[in-house]
Formats: structure tokens, C-alpha cells, sequence
């Protein structure tokens, strides 16, 4: 929209007048693209269940395989591959649906 007007700017303002005003516009696109590229880039928003893979979480309900776990303060199903027990803590290393699956810490 900006270098749509500058390009209108061109013809209708005096004769230097156009040429600087196209040109600040495609500098002021030039830099808002290239600040929303590393803005997106180094902010990418993190949400979802996903975002716990990884993360350490507390045995609530014995886990042989499945139980439940509590992650950030919020309680999961969960699936393990050997018994766990509460009070346990365990790695998240994946999810099914809504059942996180997870590992016994080493």
C-alpha cells in the first residue's frame, strides 16, 4: 500500500520530491520485511502439547503402562515402557493424542 502511494506520489509531486518519496517507501518496506522475517524467525510462538516433549514430569498414579503424570502443573495420561512408580520422575519422549508417552529418568 506505502509504495502504491509512493508510485502515485511520483507522478503527482514536483520533480525531485517523487523520486524521494518512492524511495523512502521501498526502504521502509525493505526494512519492515526483513524485521518481520527475524522477528518470526526468533519469536516463533510455542503452544500445544508438543511443547512438552522433553520435559521432566512427577509419576501421580503408577504408570504399568499407563498412569498419570503431572507437567507443568497439569495432570496427563501417560504410557511408559517399564513400571514407574509415584513420586517417580520421568521424561516426556512423545505424544498419542492425549496420553503422553514417557521414559524412566537415568
Amino acid at each position: 500500500m506505502l509504495v502504491l502511494l509512493a508510485i502515485v506520489g511520483l507522478f503527482l509531486l514536483p520533480s525531485p520530491w517523487g523520486v524521494v518519496a518512492l524511495a523512502a517507501a521501498l526502504a521502509v518496506e525493505v526494512v519492515e520485511l526483513i524485521f518481520w522475517r527475524w522477528f518470526v524467525r526468533r519469536y516463533r510462538l510455542r503452544v500445544g502439547p508438543e511443547t512438552l516433549i522433553g520435559m521432566r514430569a512427577e509419576v501421580i498414579q503408577q504408570c504399568s503402562p499407563v498412569g498419570l503424570v503431572r507437567v507443568r502443573g497439569e495432570l496427563w495420561n501417560a504410557r511408559a515402557t517399564a513400571s514407574v512408580k509415584p513420586g517417580e520422575h520421568v521424561t516426556v519422549s512423545g505424544i498419542d493424542g492425549l496420553t503422553l508417552e514417557v521414559k524412566r529418568e537415568v
